[in-house]
């Protein structure tokens, strides 16, 4: 397991407290410190992985972010599988276990799962957006139908395992230095190049949400890689057989997550939702009205208002 860390030490106790309850001779797990600024969280995790078998500690020598922090964990990696932890997260009892039994029953490249958000003390389950469980897909029978929610739309590394053969065949690292979204093109390589996969109804992950410094609660510049991550994602599809649906589905994902932005302006900066708004015409603006017409259809009214201030130009696209 790959934990990157950066400024919670306050939550490591419990983060650390539930990998021990989820240790085993063979299980492996890699803590990657990238340089945090605001506490004691190298600190912490030298202290707490002591009662944690086969643990390290690996720290950078400079902050790398988030995508680079899991390719740093998965090139120290030695396990024939391979998953991920948020620093500020914790699983259940036994989790990892079972993930593993699932994985290694169906003998497919990767396993999804869903997983619990945590608000305070509220509890959510969220499930992933496949009904067909436990048996063996194909990945990309899961991408779409364009205008639902799919298992791209689902990109969260943590909520699953992946068999080191998808990182022998180039599947698995991130792209370095994205430090949000950085989920988006992986998500959409396992899909479009893996063999199998498999949804396990398993809900041991706990995503805590809010935390102040997550950078789902922050509004500086980082927030805009999401452009980054998303323009990787459609340069990756260009020589795909199914490119122009493909396409679609992706321009759709793009437009929730701009509208999403737009829509959240008192979180930002002021000079920072600015450069998101610049960037967000100018991304539009690339886009045709007859492929904005196919990404928005049931998107609604709202979202596309915002959308519509931005780019201009859009009377004939419909919510």
């Amino acid at each position: 397991m790959i934990v990157p860390c950066y400024n919670i030490e306050a939550y490591v106790p419990e983060t650390v407290t539930s990998l021990i309850n989820n240790a085993r001779d063979d299980f492996e797990f890699l803590f990657v410190e990238d340089r945090s600024t605001k506490d004691q969280t190298y600190e912490a995790l030298l202290a707490l992985t002591k009662k944690l078998p086969n643990s390290r500690v690996i720290r950078h020598e400079q902050n790398g972010g988030l995508a680079t922090a899991r390719n740093t964990g998965i090139d120290a990696a030695e396990g024939e599988y391979l998953t991920f932890l948020d620093g500020d997260d914790w699983l259940a009892a036994g989790y990892l276990d079972r993930l593993v039994e699932v994985a290694e029953r169906l003998d497919v490249d990767f396993v999804r799962t869903d997983h619990v958000q945590v608000f305070g003390s509220e509890r959510q389950i969220h499930r992933a957006p496949e009904g067909r469980r436990h048996k063996p897909l194909d990945p990309r029978s899961s991408i779409f139908p364009v205008d639902d929610s799919t298992m791209v739309d689902y990109p969260y590394a943590w909520a699953g395992v992946y068999h080191r053969r998808l990182l022998d065949r180039g599947m698995l690292r991130f792209h370095d230095g994205l430090r949000t979204a950085e989920d988006r093109p992986w998500i959409w390589g396992l899909h479009r190049r893996a063999d199998s996969y498999a949804v396990a109804s398993l809900r041991g992950v706990f995503y805590r949400r809010g935390v102040s410094s997550s950078l789902t609660q922050v509004g500086d510049v980082r927030q805009l890689d999401f452009f980054r991550s998303f323009d990787l994602v459609l340069a990756e599809l260009a020589d795909d057989p199914e490119a122009d649906r493909l396409r679609a589905k992706a321009l759709r994902n793009y437009c929730v997550v701009i509208s999403h932005q737009v829509l959240e302006k008192s979180r930002f900066e002021r000079g920072v939702y600015a450069k998101l708004r610049q960037m967000a015409a100018e991304t539009l603006g690339r886009m045709t009205e007859e492929e904005l017409n196919r990404a928005l259809v049931g998107m609604g009214e709202e979202r596309l208002y915002a959308l519509r201030r931005i780019r201009g130009g859009m009377k004939g696209v419909a919510a």
